[in-house]
């Protein structure tokens, strides 16, 4: 019985190991997905000046899970009568944030473009999406950065440390 608990235990472990390396590789992915999105926005603002909620719609069409599902429901809420941009655009954010690898610092970027978005003409809208671009550059930078330093260092720490913690038990 012992062995069969200190298996689970390692199994165990070992897959929280994995999970935090998982979501190490896919945060930069994430980034670059969102920062494609942001470019397809500012092409569907500035080139076919479409309004915010078909922008979402065509965003959603062309760009992978999770952040698909997030232009989705952008595109669904904004139909809704009464509702602001930016109460529907934090609300979002905040279910990407569940969903996707991106960390709270990304989550911060995305918001602050958020509380811009709509608020100004097609110029200043432009100035404020490169500067969001920018700022999910250098959280990209930092994403690799991670991704290489800790990625198979995570899976090893779960690993070892349920070995570690079943010889001390037995």
């Amino acid at each position: 019985m012992k062995w069969i608990g200190a298996l689970l235990f390692i199994g165990t472990t070992t897959l929280i190991g994995f999970e935090v390396s998982r979501k190490l590789n896919e945060r930069p992915k994430h980034i670059r997905e969102m920062k494609n999105a942001l470019q397809i926005l500012e092409a569907e603002i500035l080139y076919s000046q479409l309004p915010l909620p078909e922008a979402f719609e065509i965003i959603a069409r062309q760009i992978p899970e999770p952040l698909s599902t997030f232009f989705h429901e952008l595109h669904v809420s904004m139909h809704d009568v009464g509702t602001d941009l930016y109460s529907v655009w934090d609300r979002c954010v905040n279910e990407l944030l569940e969903t996707s690898s991106l960390s709270d610092i990304e989550g911060e970027i995305v918001k602050q473009f958020g509380r811009t978005l709509g608020q100004h003409d097609f110029a200043q809208q432009q100035k404020h999406i490169h500067l969001t671009i920018n700022h999910l550059d250098r959280q990209l930078e930092e994403a690799r950065e991670n991704q290489f330093k800790y990625g198979k260092m995570a899976k090893s720490l779960g690993v070892l440390c349920g070995l570690f913690v079943v010889l001390l038990l037995i």
